[in-house]
């Protein structure tokens, strides 16, 4: 986090939290012995206090920002803690406020001179509610946990899909999209090459990146130049950028800096042998016919992303072009610009959201709490003659794994309608 003024802010409601969880620890603690209650309420208020203090040390610890470690799984624990708590303190409200209604019950009867419901003083808080609300807290909370190890556990998910425009030459074109690689987050390299294993696997003949290749220094891509350079394929290996990839989320001595960063990064992409599109567009051709590739930089409806973008730029020269193909990082440009104003492009690929790295999904049913703020989140999404595939990402970034919502190698292929 940039601010240390939100961290502070944070803990605040965390120490509330604690002290209103606290209650329920001991109400469900009662029926134990006196050394047993000692050690878990010990041992509450020690993670607790070592919570706070991690949180806090961070904006001033270099060696804390610089591990992987702690941004990763700390901050992830930290996170868990933080939601699991909130659940709880949602699920002992509830019981505050039957507490403080029967209170006030009693009251009035006393004050009207009817029958008395008891003697006035505060209800006891419900055993059954206190361990509800901390059941549901652990239980998320261990969900969480349980999602590290979906970390690596990548997903091919493949489908077919037709086109009446799509030109003869190009009739069973098989492509692969990945995106959001967030390798500033990625540790072990010889599980993110089973990743590339499985990509080559697939034998496509043309491949797709759809940003955030770091989470914001080009010199995070290093220790895995070497691997991702072994993506190739006959029609070519084509990238566009995401909001990581600026360097948007550090803050940097100079503006020189943040571009050199950027630079160094754009040249990441040529030393792996992927052609980065920059508001441009490449024109593949098979046997006298063609598609085209378009590739715009960051464009972005919701929150604050930036909009980098330029569409007008990426399109000019393609008019003549009878089916095309493009990569835009994020999904919500598809409503907010690319239907509206370029109905011509037949098929947007994004990714962006993870799936929020966290939700349900089989082949019947779908969701995640990201989609209250991405209409299109995941998957496959049509409008007439117009398609969008939004890829849940190959790699994560602050919460390190994943529940339910698994990273994504998608394979597509093309056939005429």
């Amino acid at each position: 986090m940039r601010s240390t003024g939100t961290l502070f802010f944070i803990a605040a409601i965390m120490v509330l939290l604690d002290f209103y969880v606290y209650q329920a620890v001991k109400t469900v603690t009662q029926p134990l012995s006196e050394r047993a209650r000692m050690y878990i309420h010990f041992g509450f208020w020690l993670v607790s206090v070592l919570t706070i203090f991690s949180l806090l040390a961070f904006p001033f610890v270099p060696a804390l920002q610089q591990s992987k470690i702690f941004r990763n799984y700390v901050f992830a624990v930290l996170a868990g803690l933080f939601i699991a708590k909130l659940i709880a303190a949602t699920i002992f409200l509830v019981d505050d406020i039957r507490r403080g209604g029967w209170w006030a019950l009693v009251n009035i009867y006393k004050k009207t001179g009817g029958q008395s419901l008891g003697d006035g003083s505060m209800v006891s808080r419900s055993v059954f509610l206190s361990w509800i609300g901390l059941g549901l807290g652990s239980t998320l909370f261990g969900t969480m946990l349980w999602g590290f190890k979906n970390k690596y556990n990548y997903q091919v998910k493949k489908l077919k899909l037709s086109f009446p425009n799509l030109p003869a030459a190009f009739e069973g074109l098989k492509l692969v999209q990945i995106s959001d690689v967030h390798s500033g987050s990625l540790q072990d390299v010889k599980e993110v090459n089973k990743g590339i294993d499985l990509i080559l696997a697939q034998n496509p003949d043309l491949i797709f990146f759809t940003g955030d290749l770091v989470n914001d220094r080009a010199t995070e891509m290093d220790p895995l130049k070497t691997s991702f350079a072994r993506l190739q394929a006959p029609l070519g290996v084509y990238s566009s950028l995401g909001n990581h990839d600026y360097g948007d989320y550090v803050q940097w001595p100079s503006a020189a800096e943040k571009q050199a960063n950027l630079q160094a990064l754009m040249q990441v992409h040529k030393d792996m042998g992927w052609q980065l599109l920059m508001n441009e567009h490449k024109v593949l051709e098979r046997n006298g016919e063609k598609i085209a590739v378009l590739g715009i930089e960051n464009w972005g409806a919701k929150g604050r992303f930036p909009k980098y973008g330029k569409m007008e730029e990426a399109v000019t020269g393609t008019e003549d072009i009878p089916f095309k193909l493009l990569l835009s990082h994020d999904p919500s440009h598809w409503d907010a610009q690319v239907k509206k104003q370029y109905p011509d492009i037949d098929i947007m690929f994004s990714g962006h959201t993870h799936g929020m790295q966290f939700g349900l999904e089989n082949p019947y049913f779908k969701w995640s709490p990201v989609k209250w703020m991405y209409k299109q989140w995941a998957g496959l999404y049509e409008d007439g003659a117009q398609k969008l595939y939004v890829n849940r990402g190959f790699g994560f970034i602050g919460y390190p794994g994943r529940v339910g919502i698994m990273p994504e190698i998608t394979v597509i292929e093309f056939s005429r309608a």
